[in-house]
C-alpha cells in the first residue's frame, strides 16, 4: 500500500529548477570568551614551547586563535603580560607568621618553594630577573620574608641585603639548570628543552677532566675533582643556600638566638 493509499500523500519529486541543498552543518562548539586568565595561560603554552625568546604577542593570539588586537582588551604589552605570569606563580602560596626560633627553616621553605615555581615554566628564571617584584600583588610576599628576617632579629641593613640576596640565588640557580637543560636538549639530538640533562654522565666528563690537570699547576682542582660537580641539583641548591643562611646568621647580636638548626 502506497502512502497516498494511506491517506499519506508521497513527497513530490524534487523539480528540475531546484539546486541541491547541502547537507546543514554541525553548530561549532561555543568557544570559552577571551579572557585575562586565557591569555596567560596560552603564554605559558607558548612559552614552555618555544621559550622566552620565541614568545610574542603574535603567538599567543595564534595560540588562541584570536586576532592580536583581540589580546589588547586583556593585557596592555608583552611587558604587561610577562608581569602576570610571573605573579601568576604566587597563587596560592602564602608565608607563615614568623617564628624567630624557626627563622632558618622557613627560609628554606621559601626558597625551595621558589625554585619549584620558576622549575614550572620554561625561562621563568629570565623573566623573574627581568621583573621588580613591588607590585601590588607581590608586595605582600615581600613583606612577609622581610618580616622573618626583621623577627629573627637580624640588623635593618643586613634584612634590606638577605631579601634580596636570596632572590637572586633562587633565579640564579635556576637560571643555570635551565641554560643546562637547553643545552642537554640540543646535543641530545633536538628534544624537548624541558628533559632533565643527563647529570651522571656530565658530572664524570668534568671530574675526569678537572683530575686530569697538572697537579703542579691546579693542585686544588684535582685534589677537589670528585666533589667539584655534584649529580644532584637539589644537594647543590640546599648547600649554597645553607651557606647563605649561616652567613646570615653571623649578624644576629645573639647567637643562642640562630635557631635550633644553627
Amino acid at each position: 500500500m502506497t502512502d497516498a493509499a494511506a491517506g499519506n500523500p508521497a513527497s513530490p519529486p524534487p523539480s528540475p529548477w531546484e539546486r541541491e541543498r547541502p547537507a546543514r552543518p554541525h553548530a561549532a562548539p561555543a568557544r570559552a570568551p577571551l579572557s585575562r586568565d586565557r591569555v596567560v595561560e596560552a603564554a605559558f603554552a607558548v612559552l614552555d614551547r618555544q621559550g622566552l625568546d620565541g614568545l610574542s604577542m603574535r603567538q599567543v593570539a595564534a595560540e588562541l586563535g584570536v586576532t592580536v588586537s583581540a589580546l589588547y582588551a586583556h593585557v596592555s604589552s608583552k611587558d604587561d603580560l610577562l608581569e602576570l605570569m610571573y605573579t601568576r606563580l604566587f597563587d596560592g602560596f602564602q608565608m607563615p607568621e614568623p617564628d624567630p626560633r624557626r627563622w632558618r627553616e622557613q627560609v628554606r621553605d621559601y626558597a625551595r618553594s621558589g625554585r619549584k615555581r620558576l622549575l614550572a615554566h620554561r625561562d621563568m628564571a629570565r623573566i623573574s630577573m627581568a621583573h621588580v617584584p613591588f607590585t601590588a600583588e607581590l608586595l605582600p610576599h615581600v613583606e612577609a620574608l622581610l618580616a622573618v628576617f626583621r623577627t629573627a632579629g637580624l640588623p635593618d641593613r643586613i634584612v634590606v641585603e638577605a631579601g634580596d640576596l636570596i632572590s637572586t640565588y633562587i633565579d640564579g640557580f635556576v637560571l643555570e639548570e635551565g641554560m643546562w637543560q637547553d643545552r642537554a636538549a640540543r646535543h641530545g639530538g633536538g628534544g624537548s628543552s624541558l628533559a632533565r640533562p643527563d647529570w651522571r654522565e656530565m658530572a664524570d666528563e668534568m671530574q675526569n677532566y678537572f683530575a686530569s690537570l697538572p697537579a703542579e699547576d691546579f693542585p686544588h682542582l684535582r685534589a677537589l675533582a670528585g666533589m667539584m660537580v655534584t649529580e644532584s641539583s637539589d644537594e647543590r641548591f640546599d648547600t649554597g643556600l645553607e651557606i647563605i643562611l649561616r652567613g646570615l646568621a653571623s649578624y644576629l647580636p645573639d647567637p643562642a638566638a640562630s635557631g635550633p638548626d644553627a
